[in-house]
């Protein structure tokens, strides 16, 4: 009896799969273990958040800001590192993601802030009380990633229909340099998607087009509210000279400063050296910005240079940044963001700076491929266009030929029975060789004789020449 007492809470859950097994409005055993399995996953996720990833429980975790954080990009890496084609998520996937997820942002309904309120008492007493309601850049942005999570998850969807595409494993026929072996090649058909598609492509690539800038706004402005570690400041140079180094602090300081003409007179073919100018000038903005903030003098952050000229040059440089940040969205995170993720400890901004990235990431890794696939169409279609090219040259030198045969001396059979060909049948032969050249962009080498009795002016002679151009060519 007393092993019977002390083994019955082991196998309560066979027990109650016994119990409801011969009631008809009993829930379904498979319902039943698939609850009992999430609660033990939410149950070890949120066990290691609160240990802050120290399985040893020792104390030595990271914060729970930063847990959380890892805890969406991982998720995110999990759920979309295998997305390397433009098809719908697999389902079991997409209700992971979903699930887990939600169990992640529901911390944010428990951050609240205290506002003001109008209540009235059961006596009729009017009263001014504080409740608690979502911390304000939550309730605004929460709500907002979801809704561009749920288009990327659509938009991915409505793949599932298209079939004038397919995608191999073979980068032999990719003439673009790509080191990345292991991710598939999209095939279009000989000639190129249909107008219908190439619409359709394009509307997608708009759409996600949009969800990459929201997201990229989002995590943006988090970046720039969250404070500057002190580590980062003590690692920064004296000026922001030092930083940026000589020939880039001439051209920001220039009077006449283009960031269109700067970023073109630098070196940005690879991603380190992007990187690379990125951090430099993002270290000067931070020390132009504590150098117009310092209140002392003698402090060793204080400088001689004007502070309007210290605010004009960190407009420029800002400026430089919006503009890389747009044309590299894909552009790995900076030293000074890794500093301000590992060192945050605001939960509410480490969600919603993770969770916008890894939405900008995945809306980047979608456009990319709608790239991908808009590039294969374009090399069809040039392609195409070229062999067609090649056949009418082709069809013009056969013609050539054949008329080159018919000398003098050859009689054919209209010239024994005395016939001519009239004026207007050899004007058609002509104009069917003008448009066999104006297809292949060919100028005949003799134009064809026509008879004329207009008198051409010295001026139409230069336009038929190219040599005058319109009144509209030169405005």
């Amino acid at each position: 009896m007393e092993q019977e007492k002390l083994g019955w809470p082991l196998n309560r859950l066979e027990s109650t799969k016994l119990h409801f097994s011969n009631d008809v409005n009993a829930p379904n055993p498979r319902t039943i273990d698939r609850q009992h399995s999430d609660m033990e996953q939410m149950k070890e996720k949120f066990a290691k958040l609160l240990l802050g990833e120290d399985m040893s429980g020792g104390g030595k975790g990271v914060s729970s800001a930063l847990a959380l954080s890892n805890a969406i990009t991982n998720l995110a890496a999990s759920a979309f590192g295998e997305q390397k084609k433009l098809e719908p998520m697999a389902p079991e996937t997409k209700a992971r993601w979903r699930k887990e997820i939600d169990w992640l942002l529901s911390v944010t309904d428990h951050i609240v802030e205290f506002v003001p309120s109008k209540q009235f008492s059961k006596d009729g007493i009017y009263m001014d009380i504080m409740v608690t309601r979502q911390r304000s850049d939550l309730h605004i942005n929460i709500p907002g990633l979801r809704k561009l999570d749920a288009m990327l998850l659509e938009c991915l969807e409505n793949f599932k229909e298209q079939n004038e595409f397919y995608y191999t494993k073979s980068k032999d026929d990719d003439p673009r340099n790509d080191d990345k072996w292991w991710i598939p090649t999209p095939k279009v058909p000989p000639n190129g998607l249909s107008d219908a598609t190439r619409k359709w492509l394009q509307k997608q690539k708009d759409s996600v087009n949009q969800v990459l800038k929201a997201a990229m706004a989002i995590n943006a402005q988090v970046l720039s509210e969250m404070e500057i570690p002190e580590s980062y400041i003590e690692s920064l140079p004296k000026n922001g000279r030092a930083s940026l180094g000589d020939s880039i602090y001439k051209s920001i300081t220039d009077d006449y400063f283009d960031p269109d003409y700067f970023l073109s007179s630098v070196d940005l073919s690879s991603e380190h050296k992007i990187l690379d100018l990125k951090n430099r000038i993002e270290a000067s903005v931070v020390i132009w910005k504590r150098k117009m903030n310092a209140k002392d003098s003698k402090s060793s952050w204080s400088s001689g240079v004007s502070l309007e000229k210290r605010e004009i040059l960190e407009e420029r440089a800002e400026t430089i940044l919006l503009l890389l940040k747009h044309r590299f969205p894909g552009l790995p995170q900076s030293s000074l963001d890794i500093s301000k993720i590992q060192y945050n400890r605001d939960v509410g901004q480490a969600i919603l700076e993770s969770y916008s990235r890894v939405i900008e990431s995945l809306a980047y890794t979608v456009l990319s491929k709608i790239e991908d696939v808009t590039y294969a169409d374009n090399l069809a279609r040039n392609q195409s266009n070229g062999e067609r090219k090649i056949r009418l040259a082709c069809d013009r030198e056969e013609l050539e030929k054949q008329n080159s045969a018919e000398t003098p001396t050859s009689m054919t059979l209209l010239d024994f029975m005395g016939w001519s060909l009239d004026r207007g049948d050899t004007e058609t032969n002509n104009d069917i060789k003008n448009d066999v050249y104006k297809e292949v962009n060919i100028l005949p080498s003799k134009p064809p004789n026509v008879v004329t009795n207009k008198k051409i002016s010295y001026i139409e002679r230069l336009e038929n020449l190219g040599g005058a151009r319109s009144p509209t060519a030169r405005h």
